[in-house]
């Protein structure tokens, strides 16, 4: 798949970008694509969540009333789930939701949904750029430029780039990162992926492996 390289004004270079088809023309596999992006999100999970068991509440221990003769259920202890400010049946307790796969599967979930991107003509390549000063208006110009200003954008780097990090990070639509940091849910969560030309490279040689 041929692409055309844009500069940062969002007019054409004359230079264009070979994207490979074992990258970006592969037939999707959206059970890989499900299985990482799960495990995204499970790994972002901080799993903290927690709530007393009768063993833990604050209270007296002395029976609330005699046994029998009262005409209602027996009650041993106020902690008891059944009363209001007892403790909780079968409440949350901190726990890990991290789970691992295979590098081959992430690498395919990765390179389906650069496909989808492709397939869908939101792949944008531009040409490798710095910006001299940390401005917000610099990166408001270049999705300006680029006509993507409406759109969740991922702008994805070959090498980290303080100034242009720093420039978007106030902006809620649009998100930076290095290729190394490319993940499957960043992908499908963007509405035009960015890509620098050094970014390609750097895609092309760890996801050809």
């Amino acid at each position: 798949m041929e692409v055309k390289v844009l500069n940062i004004s969002g007019k054409e270079t004359g230079a264009k970008v070979q994207l490979s088809d074992a990258i970006f023309g592969i037939e999707p596999n959206d059970h890989a694509i499900y299985l990482d992006v799960k495990q995204f999100l499970a790994n972002q999970r901080q799993g903290t969540h927690k709530a007393k068991q009768r063993n833990e509440i604050a209270g007296s221990t002395r029976k609330l009333y005699k046994q029998k003769g009262t005409g209602g259920a027996r009650a041993g202890s106020v902690k008891s789930p059944l009363f209001n400010g007892g403790g909780r049946i079968f409440g949350p307790q901190p726990r890990d939701y991290s789970f691992k796969l295979n590098k081959k599967l992430k690498s395919l979930a990765r390179k389906s949904a650069l496909s989808y991107k492709a397939k869908d003509n939101s792949i944008v390549v531009l040409e490798d750029f710095s910006f001299d000063s940390i401005k917000t208006k610099n990166y408001v110009k270049l999705v300006a430029d680029l006509k993507v200003t409406d759109v969740k954008t991922l702008l994805v780097l070959g090498a980290a780039n303080e100034n242009v990090y720093l420039s978007s990070r106030n902006l809620k639509k649009s998100k930076v990162i290095t290729a190394d940091q490319l993940n499957t849910y960043d992908v499908l969560n963007a509405g035009t992926l960015l890509l620098t030309t050094g970014a390609v490279k750097t895609l092309e040689e760890a996801l050809a492996k």
